[in-house]
């Protein structure tokens, strides 16, 4: 969709302009395919913006990218790829609106794609080590130096994937964070970036078997239920509760109900007990992983100070380390 014709300027966009945008854009409630990438285009032509505009840039981005799919509020892999595509088009990242978008899209998301994150920390790292252009809020970049706005940058990308409480970090991104750190190693580099690289690093290693992300059916399923008129919802929750009246009587809960409060806090304990050695377990790092930070670490024949610091980090909070991480446990100790 082409919407040059709503520009007083050609050269440029106007707060005026962006009212008149966001009055067609949102007449409907509803962001289109064809909108958004009129949007972009405009986005991506035109240098000469007002504050008004790169609001209502990611404002539009946020809102098709994250709610226009079900279930609301989960990036599909499609709109992931359509938007690293509209980002990359021109060639090049605009730090001031299309960074934030990511991030913001990241941060209002329940679930985004691997790829988007690690894309995110991708250019990020460009930006870092290129030092050509500014970042968001104007913060100068020096080449090759991690300050304390990037460092910020990262953790909001890295704790954004899971803002709601699932915390779960792919190999893609730590891959990203170990090259950055490689890369700026020699760098007068600012401590929160070392705080960021050692808990990333070390949330991977130690929850990449026990994270499990939510299933989009189950998603889909409570959206239904959130989505049905009154009715539905009192058969639903009619036949939940018939459910849960058959699973007592057939002792589920090993009689509680039956036995008064204390046989109840008994089941209850077992119940936080199993979970707790569950987490226990998920934080033991075995072979696999420890193969995989021994050659990762050990790529540039160098063994760096963050890497030193992550290492200590791990022995410190893993309950089990392999035997093969020894090596790098006597360099450190």
């Amino acid at each position: 969709m082409d919407f040059t014709h709503h520009l007083q300027d050609q050269s440029r966009i106007t707060d005026e302009d962006v009212l008149r945008f966001r009055r067609e854009v949102f007449e409907d409630m509803i962001v289109s395919r064809a909108e958004a990438e009129g949007v972009f285009a405009l986005n991506n032509s035109i240098e000469d913006t007002s504050k008004t505009w790169n609001d209502f840039f990611v404002e539009v981005m946020v809102d098709y990218c994250v709610n226009q799919a079900k279930p609301h509020g989960y990036v599909t892999d499609n709109n992931a790829d359509w938007l690293i595509k509209q980002i990359t088009k021109d060639g090049h990242l605009d730090t001031n609106s299309e960074l934030e978008l990511i991030i913001k899209i990241i941060e209002k998301s329940h679930e985004v794609p691997t790829s988007l994150a690690a894309f995110a920390l991708s250019e990020v790292a460009n930006a870092v080590m290129q030092g050509n252009g500014k970042l968001i809020c104007d913060n100068e970049l020096k080449p090759g130096v991690i300050g304390a706005p990037e460092a910020k940058l990262l953790r909001r990308i890295i704790y954004g994937v899971g803002a709601d409480g699932r915390v779960g970090i792919s190999k893609e991104e730590v891959e990203v964070l170990f090259e950055l750190n490689d890369m700026s190693v020699e760098a007068e580099n600012h401590p929160e970036w070392t705080d960021v690289f050692i808990k990333a690093v070390a949330c991977y290693l130690m929850s990449v078997e026990g994270y499990k992300v939510i299933d989009r059916k189950v998603a889909m399923k409570r959206e239904e239920w959130l989505e049905s008129d009154t009715s539905d919802v009192s058969g639903m929750l009619a036949k939940t509760l018939g459910s849960l009246g058959s699973m007592l009587k057939g002792g589920l809960f090993g009689g509680a109900m039956r036995s008064g409060s204390d046989t109840m806090d008994d089941a209850w304990a077992e119940r936080n007990a199993a979970m707790e050695a569950e987490a226990k377990q998920t934080h033991v790092i075995d072979e696999k992983e420890s193969k995989w930070l021994v050659e990762r670490i050990g790529r540039d024949g160098v063994l760096h100070e963050n890497e030193k610091a992550l290492i200590s980090y791990l022995k410190k909070e893993s309950p089990s380390l392999h035997a093969s991480l020894q090596p790098l446990l006597d360099k450190v100790a």
